[in-house]
């Protein structure tokens, strides 16, 4: 563990956390997206997929530009989101209440990842990094955007899911 003696300490650590997040979910969203058996809810994950690859690439730069690298530390909270989705996908279940609980561990990530965004914007404003805050800030939509896809489809997927 890294000592933290500044601000800019914390806020390489923060970057690094939420890259350990992004390349874990690059290893898990494939099989979330193979699991689901809703199109929209399948398509959906495939599409955060691209997303997320492009997330990590985007701190990877930010990472250059500290020249630090990106490596070295693990989410122990993402591994945690990523168990419980693939306990999900291991469930019997009936495949529409199979995917609501999808989308439950999908939002759950994506709350997570909301939250680790918003924080390292608010660092790089601080440190007055404003091309960091504002590449930071781009990730952080796209997560409350997929968040709101997600809700979208629970709608209908919940709706089967009671029916079932």
């Amino acid at each position: 563990m890294t000592s933290l003696k500044t601000l800019n300490d914390l806020y390489i650590e923060q970057l690094r956390d939420l890259y350990s997040a992004e390349t874990q979910l690059v290893q898990a969203l494939p099989r979330l997206a193979a699991a689901a058996t809703d199109p929209t809810l399948r398509q959906g994950f495939e599409r955060h997929l691209d997303q997320t690859r492009v997330q990590a690439q985007r701190l990877e730069s930010l990472f250059r530009e500290l020249g630090e690298a990106p490596g070295g530390h693990t989410c122990q909270a993402m591994q945690g989101l990523i168990a419980e989705g693939e306990e999900m996908i291991a469930q019997d279940a009936v495949p529409a209440v199979k995917d609501a609980g999808l989308i439950a561990c999908a939002q759950r990530v994506e709350h997570y990842e909301i939250a680790g965004y918003g924080t390292v914007v608010r660092y790089a404003e601080v440190l007055q990094r404003p091309e960091h805050a504002q590449q930071l800030r781009t990730s952080e939509q796209e997560e409350k955007d997929t968040d709101l896809a997600l809700s979208s489809v629970s709608v209908a997927v919940n709706q089967q899911a009671a029916l079932s």
